[in-house]
């Protein structure tokens, strides 16, 4: 929901760090698989219990999410790099619950299975809507899209920013778990029927 808001300021100060690893030689693809790898990791602690640890791994993959775009813009980005940063994050959102159920079968699981399937609702509205907008643009009509972003963007009430924020809180109360992880299903399938409608509307006949 506020995710157009932050970009800016995340752009800003993940820019120095990004400067330093482009002198360097590291690609925005490495980032984005080592920060895949961070998550594997986070699941791997959650199902252990080790909360904290995950909490550290999930903010570090984050920040490779962050880092390897802004990389990007100062190399050379590429509809690779942009395909394999939306997949490898979707993916990366729908291990966390599962992490959570791994850790606790009999309380998490079906909270954990619910998030899940919210997750499919909004992942696949979001990308339904990037693919029919890129044939709307190479057929000249206009679409919205985030400048900073490989592909076309479309909104909603639960975007990345709040994701994370979910994830934050599971990990700071495993014992809400439950309660959190269907309260945020709720919010995603409002976003997802909100995303329905715009992209009816968007793409509407002319």
């Amino acid at each position: 929901m506020i995710d157009a808001a932050i970009l800016p300021l995340q752009r800003r100060a993940l820019q120095p760090a990004a400067v330093w690893l482009a002198a360097r030689g590291v690609s925005a693809d490495r980032i984005t698989l080592a920060g895949f790898a961070l998550g594997l990791a986070a699941v791997v602690a959650l199902a252990f219990g080790a909360f904290g640890i995950a909490l550290l791994l999930i903010a570090l993959n984050r920040l490779c999410d962050g880092l390897d775009g802004a990389v990007a813009r100062l190399t050379t980005p590429t509809r690779r790099g942009a395909f394999l940063d939306i997949a490898l994050d979707f993916v990366f959102y729908a291990l966390v619950p599962l992490g959570f159920a791994l850790h606790a079968p009999a309380t998490n699981a079906l909270p954990a299975a619910a998030l899940i399937a919210a997750f499919v609702g909004t992942g696949s509205s979001f990308l339904a809507f990037a693919a029919v907008a890129a044939q709307a643009s190479e057929a000249g009509r206009t679409a919205p899209r985030y400048p900073t972003k490989g592909i076309y963007y479309l909104g909603g009430l639960t975007e990345g920013f709040e994701t994370i924020a979910a994830f934050v809180l599971m990990c700071l109360f495993p014992d809400a778990f439950p309660v959190i992880a269907l309260a945020f299903a709720a919010a995603c399938a409002i976003s997802t029927l909100l995303r329905w409608r715009q992209g009816w509307i968007a793409f509407a006949p002319d």
